[in-house]
């Protein structure tokens, strides 16, 4: 069961990075993304109430737990907007490759603050998944792809702030329950999004993209936000039921799903994305799929 709910993220984040390139191409060239990450605390902040409702225990938590919690979803929100900044600059199919970088980061924070270690069949799992989506990162010719170092930089500190995230979660979700750390870190997205709307360079980025774009933006951004939350929310979920380092792991596919639906996209529609349909390349990639495949059956 815990499988179906790990990989409902990569499924969902890969759909989502696509529509958050479109998103940036489309209506942020010329506009800050932190105005983005706004649309992602609003949906928190509706995801409150109904919470509140099926969860009253959430506001018995101490105070220390609270402050833990919201700082977690802070966290998230910053990773986020490293993520955003990174694809602005680069192609959907380079970045998403960067996020394995989260495995290894969750792996030694799992073990450092929930003592979790995997035994060697997960670790050799964990390596294939890990091993096939960096292999996506090599052209045919066998040269690395061309990223710059800024974007690096940024992806780096995404993950990083990505795995403390998650392990953070674990860590009070297990101690208090699931949904009152999922309502106190969507009060730290809130905090994050109130924070950039106390911005007046950001504010009148925000309202003006309103006033230009407003059913664009609502309906796409809405939708894409939604599909976030599927992901994150079941991901969250498989947190509590296998080692983080695991989930992280398998989160680790999206890539490979980035890929299928660039594909997918490239046949159906090719002004929103373009991926290479060479036998070679597919060749390449199914492969490389067949060993994450493997690697998952190891992990799990």
């Amino acid at each position: 069961m815990w499988l179906l709910f790990a990989f409902s993220g990569p499924v969902l984040w890969a759909a989502s990075t696509h529509i958050d390139k479109f998103l940036v191409d489309r209506y942020f060239h010329d506009s800050d993304t932190a105005v983005l990450m706004i649309f992602t605390a609003l949906i928190g902040v509706v995801m409150l109430p109904p919470i509140a409702l099926l969860a009253p225990q959430t506001f018995s938590q101490g105070a220390a737990s609270i402050l833990v919690m919201t700082l977690s979803g802070i966290l998230y929100m910053g990773a986020m907007l490293f993520y955003l900044r990174a694809i602005q600059a680069e192609e959907a199919s380079v970045i998403a490759p960067l996020f394995q970088t989260s495995t290894i980061f969750t792996l030694f924070l799992a073990y450092v603050l929930l003592g979790e270690i995997p035994n060697w069949r997960r670790i050799a799992g964990m390596a294939l998944i890990v091993g096939a989506v960096i292999s996506l990162t090599i052209t045919p010719n066998g040269r690395s792809r061309s990223i710059k170092r800024r974007s690096v930089a940024l992806m780096t500190c995404a993950t990083f702030v990505v795995a403390l995230s998650n392990v953070l979660f674990k860590y009070f979700a297990v101690r208090s329950d699931y949904w009152s750390t999922t309502f106190w870190t969507f009060v730290g997205e809130a905090i994050f999004g109130a924070g950039i709307l106390a911005i007046p360079s950001y504010r009148r980025q925000f309202a003006m993209l309103l006033r230009t774009n407003t059913s664009a933006l609502l309906s796409i951004n809405g939708a894409n936000e939604l599909i976030n939350l599927g992901g994150g929310l079941g991901v969250r979920f498989a947190l509590l039921l296998a080692p983080v380092a695991v989930v992280s792991a398998i989160s680790s596919t999206t890539t490979l799903f980035v890929f299928v639906f660039g594909v997918l996209l490239s046949w159906l529609a090719p002004t929103i994305a373009r991926e290479d349909l060479s036998k070679g390349n597919l060749l390449r990639k199914g492969v490389a799929a067949a060993i994450a495949a493997t690697g998952v059956v190891l992990a799990s």
